[in-house]
């Protein structure tokens, strides 16, 4: 079971907000994951990344052997 994720309230300049929302969607990324990302960089460089920080998912969609067996709706409606 993983940890609740913790949230927090981020007030930015709204040029900065689109800024990040840019990038992010060059990475395949939401903005609040590419935040993170960047905060963890951030973090890792500065040697002050906890070793028990939970990993990162990867962006865009993940791997057809990450995801999870749920069968389709196709599947469901048409069995073979």
């Amino acid at each position: 079971m993983t940890a609740e994720r913790k949230k927090l309230l981020l007030r930015l300049d709204p040029a900065v907000h689109d800024a990040l929302a840019r990038w992010a969607a060059t990475e395949l990324r939401s903005t609040n994951a590419h935040i993170e990302y960047l905060l963890r960089r951030a973090l890792g460089d500065a040697g002050r990344l906890p070793k028990d920080a939970g990993q990162i998912r990867r962006p865009g969609r993940p791997r057809k052997d990450e995801a999870e067996d749920v069968e389709t709706t196709d599947e469901r409606q048409f069995p073979s």
